[in-house]
């Protein structure tokens, strides 16, 4: 049920999700030594309202140049696969709300490595027509490969649809958005990864922003 009152139809947002699958790009709208300005993006909750904070991190030094948060409606449920749905609506916001453009926007979830090949991270680059990358701390679907030093395939249906990258003592799960293939989202994501640390800095500073915006109420409603 919606905060509405409204049904949510999760036949409807299956049609949904199949569309967007089929209008994701798996090529390179741009090449990962282009790369300058690199959004990460993640949503914590406060009760009935959702706090999506966005980053932009310089690509060369990894120090932070731009961030927003805003604060909206939580309005559908948390359902397993269908999170985008949940969330996707806020990080577009708070992407948009940026005083910088960033090249490129990493989401904190799935893209292609989702069992419809639609995770948040395709429908975020959908929205926002721009390179998209996939980061998830857990594996949603999918079995994991044979790992090659710190980077294992990760197969779904007997077809590659992301990578996990041992960035620490746990794995992340890296997948294409939209617009970039998988391994120029690998390279980005090793680029933006500080030695000791799990997530890529864009996407590291979203996380705390976004929890600590959920502690307090300074963020800007979307």
């Amino acid at each position: 049920m919606s905060k509405a009152g409204i049904p949510f139809d999760v036949a409807r947002a299956r049609y949904a999700q199949r569309a967007i699958a089929s209008r994701v790009v798996e090529e390179d709208e741009v090449r990962a030594e282009e790369v300058r300005l690199v959004a990460g993006v993640d949503v914590a909750h406060r009760g009935a309202r959702a706090l999506a904070a966005a980053v932009v991190v310089d690509a060369r030094t990894l120090r932070q140049v731009s961030r927003a948060v805003v604060e909206a409606d939580v309005r559908v449920p948390y359902i397993p696969t269908l999170l985008a749905f949940r969330e996707a609506g806020p990080m577009v916001a708070a992407i948009r709300r940026l005083d910088l453009e960033p090249d490129v926007v990493i989401v904190d979830g799935n893209g292609r490595l989702h069992p419809l090949g639609a995770g948040i991270a395709c429908q975020v680059g959908l929205a926002l027509d721009k390179p998209t990358i996939g980061v998830a701390k857990k594996l949603l679907c999918g079995e994991v490969g044979a790992w090659r030093g710190r980077e294992a395939p990760v197969t779904l249906s007997g077809r590659v649809v992301g990578v996990a990258l041992m960035t620490s003592r746990r794995p992340i799960y890296v997948s294409v958005g939209h617009k970039v293939s998988l391994s120029t989202a690998v390279s980005i994501v090793w680029k933006l990864t500080r030695r000791g640390y799990r997530l890529p800095e864009p996407l590291r500073l979203a996380h705390l922003a976004a929890v600590e915006a959920a502690h307090s109420r300074t963020a800007s409603s979307g």
